[in-house]
């Protein structure tokens, strides 16, 4: 009598183990490591090495090239006391802050202004979006002409004495020509992102509140503010990252003054790579670096667990 075996089944009468289910591990096609390994040599050689080396020479008096001794904690004791040091931090964290509340501000009211019913929407979209693909240093030159020459000559031609001078010389007014043009340059970047955000709240969610009798207002406060809060608080922690790095903008400006009014940590560290600190400012880099990664933290335990950027 002949027995009749299901095509699962091995001669032995025992299921037989398909490797292609999630029983085994599969194999990685070898492409895969074509392209990582060339990606992964190039980041290792350029980012990693390097950043190792620099920790290293934060614990030397090298000066970039020759001979250097160790000095232990020395450079970082010295950052303390360091008022240039710690003005720089002051400056850059202060700007950071203030910067990116008038940039997620100007932002969200944009973006909520472009996905109203107004003629023209898809137009004014490209136009605010323009200053994305200019860069960052022509920018602050096109601002320091018009900050030195034009706005001082239309505000002698007004009678306004305290603008006939550029601000970019005063060293309480120069910050603000700074946040000016960082704002206007990162704007766009932030305004797509709080376009996705309200583009994805149901229009019904509106009319259901218009016929309850919610103003305008009443829906922005109950309505589209928390269904976007997600999109704030990414807007609000990549933007304060990005500020922390400020550096092309000011350079074009004021290159860190007038005197070091202006200066942000990143220049202060480039400065002092080519003024024979090397040692010194590679300690200010790896606290910046630590300081960089605190705020990166603080990103994925904020974002970690929502589903959706509007969660």
């Amino acid at each position: 009598m002949s027995t009749i075996t299901s095509p699962g089944t091995a001669r032995t009468g025992r299921p037989r183990t398909d490797r292609r289910a999630g029983g085994s591990r599969r194999r990685t096609d070898p492409v895969y490591y074509l392209f990582l390994f060339p990606a992964l040599a190039i980041f290792t050689l350029a980012v990693t090495v390097p950043a190792i080396l620099g920790f290293a020479y934060s614990f030397t008096n090298s000066i970039g090239f020759g001979d250097w001794d160790l000095v232990g904690l020395r450079n970082y004791v010295s950052m303390v006391k360091d008022q240039g040091i710690l003005s720089a931090y002051v400056f850059t964290i202060g700007f950071s802050l203030v910067t990116v509340i008038v940039v997620n501000a100007i932002a969200f009211l944009l973006a909520l202004g472009l996905t109203a019913r107004i003629r023209f929407a898809a137009a004014l979209r490209t136009v605010f979006v323009l200053p994305m693909v200019i860069s960052g240093i022509i920018i602050a030159f096109v601002f320091k002409f018009l900050f030195s020459n034009t706005l001082p000559a239309i505000a002698q031609s007004l009678g306004i004495a305290s603008l006939s001078s550029s601000i970019l010389a005063d060293e309480n007014l120069a910050w603000i020509a700074i946040v000016i043009v960082t704002a206007w340059s990162t704007i766009p970047s932030t305004m797509l992102i709080y376009l996705a955000g309200l583009v994805t709240i149901p229009g019904d969610v509106y009319e259901a509140a218009s016929l309850d009798g919610a103003s305008g207002f009443q829906q922005l406060r109950r309505i589209t503010l928390p269904l976007v809060s997600g999109y704030i608080v990414i807007n609000t922690i990549l933007g304060f990252k990005n500020y922390l790095n400020a550096y092309d903008i000011i350079v074009g400006l004021t290159d860190g003054g007038p005197g070091t009014a202006t200066r942000s940590v990143a220049m202060s560290i480039f400065k002092g790579f080519s003024g024979g600190d090397y040692g010194y400012q590679m300690a200010n880099a790896a606290v910046f670096f630590l300081i960089s990664i605190i705020i990166a933290v603080i990103q994925l335990r904020i974002t970690r667990g929502r589903a959706s950027f509007g969660a």
